[in-house]
């Protein structure tokens, strides 16, 4: 047992002064090699302490084989090392320099999908700003555009279809604080952006909800002269949710509104 576990840490620290050796060598090849086989061994370990190790020795070799015909697989390397250890952004940074190096690749493909995936990996929660997420739906859809039978399409359009749906739950929630807000004025103008913006929007149903209520409560507030006409509009907004859910989650409430909405047009 002690045997073992010596001879594991002599294994261990003798390939920590290879690679130290290596690290300080000025021999550009000897670095190519020596990352190359560090990648390949990460690459089956699944470790990220050698895509680690692997990226040092790339950063340092990268210029010295920039135009030479060992450099477009050294750059997709080292953009690569960056994607598997989680190192989105300069992922995306080293991504978009082999593509813009080596257009013809047949790494092409690859590196435009990991480009747009490494923004889809960046893209904050809804709540934040969505700049990330903009550039990365632009990203997937343009690699959908180019490889429209391409490997990754369907990985691809699920990521598409996830940002997108964040950036309608934000568009969708910022109208909803209006509401919660009793900003109803711009609560139902809001709600009407929403629906107009994402007619295929799993908020869609909540939208045509609050909008209704948006109205419902701005017209029992307003002042006698203007609740008539916006009593009917309400009203308007309700046949509209239920043309489109009847059998949805609002019907009884919107029913009991409905209710309180006649009784007081009576008045009119």
């Amino acid at each position: 047992m002690k045997k073992g576990i010596l001879l594991i840490c002599v294994l261990v620290l003798a390939s920590c002064s290879e690679y130290q050796d290596v690290l300080q060598s000025k021999d550009a090849g000897e670095k190519y090699s020596y990352a190359e086989k560090l990648y390949n061994e990460a690459s089956a370990e699944n470790s990220n302490r050698k895509y680690r190790k692997a990226i040092r020795l790339f950063d340092q070799i990268m210029p010295q084989f920039r135009g030479k015909p060992q450099g477009q697989r050294v750059s997709y390397l080292f953009a690569d090392s960056y994607y598997q250890v989680g190192d989105y952004l300069l992922a995306d940074f080293e991504f978009n320099r082999f593509l813009q190096s080596y257009p013809d690749s047949e790494k092409a493909e690859e590196a435009a999908f990991k480009m747009a995936a490494s923004n889809y990996h960046e893209s904050p929660p809804y709540n934040l700003d969505q700049t990330e997420t903009d550039k990365a739906i632009l990203l997937l859809q343009q690699y959908l555009d180019t490889y429209p039978e391409g490997e990754y399409v369907e990985a691809a359009n699920e990521m598409a279809t996830e940002l997108r749906v964040k950036l309608e739950r934000k568009a969708y929630e910022i109208a909803k604080q209006y509401h919660k807000t009793l900003n109803y004025k711009a609560a139902i103008v809001s709600f009407d952006n929403f629906l107009a913006s994402y007619p295929g929007s799993p908020f869609r149903e909540n939208a045509y909800y609050y909008k209704f209520d948006s109205a419902y409560e701005l017209a029992i507030n307003s002042y006698f002269q203007l609740m008539q006409e916006r009593l009917q509009e309400a009203k308007t907004y309700a046949v509209d949710y239920m043309k489109y859910y009847p059998e949805g989650e609002y019907p009884a409430v919107i029913e009991v509104s409905m209710d309180d909405i006649n009784k007081r047009l009576q008045n009119f």
